[in-house]
């Protein structure tokens, strides 16, 4: 498997894409909130398989000169439990470091609250919903 940041319009379809597989086909998200005003000015991360097919996809904003947002994480169910959202997070986290980002922020739907655990996120806020989906905030701070 290989994380790339989208440079192409096709790269950026291909994230697109399996966003749209994930959360509007299969979590029911509505696309208008899927797809949003933040778009043009994330980095855009698109996992691909052995066979060169997008399977994971996720974004990255600055929010202040040293935070980072974790966003729109998702992997398609055939690569699910196979390390590919680890290696998603940890290619996202990697590039954050290098672009001066000290403290990761993001909104994890509960489900995956353990996920991000294991990656050294800490849960900072109470039970919310957003898209009718019960999320929660977390927080990482990356070593210098």
């Amino acid at each position: 498997m290989n994380v790339i940041i989208a440079e192409t319009d096709q790269q950026l379809e291909d994230g697109f894409h399996v966003r749209r597989e994930v959360f509007i086909k299969e979590q029911h998200v509505p696309e208008e909130e899927e797809i949003d005003g933040y778009e043009e000015e994330a980095t855009h991360f698109v996992l691909y398989d052995d066979q060169a097919q997008p399977v994971g996809a996720g974004r990255l904003r600055t929010i202040s000169t040293d935070v980072g947002k974790i966003e729109r994480i998702c992997i398609m169910k055939q690569a699910r439990d196979t390390g590919a959202g680890k290696l998603l997070m940890e290619s996202i986290e990697s590039f954050a470091h290098k672009v001066g980002v000290h403290k990761l922020k993001l909104n994890a739907q509960t489900h995956a609250e353990g996920f991000y655990e294991r990656l050294g996120f800490k849960t900072v806020s109470e039970r919310f919903f957003d898209a009718g989906i019960p999320h929660v905030t977390m927080v990482k701070t990356i070593e210098s």
